[in-house]
């Protein structure tokens, strides 16, 4: 059994019911306990070709599942959901397994923790608010000392589950 943190994003529809319908996906999936969720971020897509803005979240599971087999599921909500991998930036829901425990794994299907967390604000701003003081394996820093390090031009603002549309 291993505490897992996944990140939740959709710039395509409504990104706050998008999160919500991965998040509902994810709570019945066997094998997996959902714990806690962040609130929603809506982020800036610096660097990237849409002008979607993404609404982003991070989710704790437990999983009595191999990391492996949990990516596998993770990809299958995605597709359930609509992603479609082979067209552009734009997505109804990108699912990134960020943490297991402490596994550091580097294969094809997976690379944990996920290579980029240190540099996302859209991703840390959310994991300080469910485990800041989580640290990363290989990097040796907590969640909430790599978010005090980032530095970065996006714009990201927490909101709720509830109220206006973004």
């Amino acid at each position: 059994m291993g505490l897992a943190f996944i990140g939740l994003g959709s710039n395509l529809g409504n990104g706050r019911k998008n999160l919500l319908r991965a998040w509902n996906e994810l709570g019945k999936t066997r094998g997996l306990t959902r714990l806690s969720l962040s609130a929603p971020y809506f982020t800036e897509p610096l660097g990237l070709d849409t002008e979607n803005w993404f609404t982003n979240a991070v989710g704790v599971v437990e999983a009595r599942l191999l990391p492996e087999e949990l990516m596998d599921c993770l990809l299958n909500i995605e597709k359930k959901l609509g992603r479609d991998r082979t067209v552009g930036q734009d997505r109804t829901i990108d699912l990134d397994l960020l943490y297991y425990d402490d596994l550091v794994i580097s294969s094809a299907l997976l690379i944990l923790p996920h290579p980029e967390i240190a540099d996302r604000l859209f991703v840390l701003a959310p994991l300080v608010e469910v485990a800041p003081d989580h640290v990363h394996p290989l990097l040796r820093q907590t969640n909430r000392q790599m978010l005090q390090k980032i530095d970065s031009q996006a714009q990201v603002r927490k909101k709720s589950w509830q109220g206006e549309e973004t």
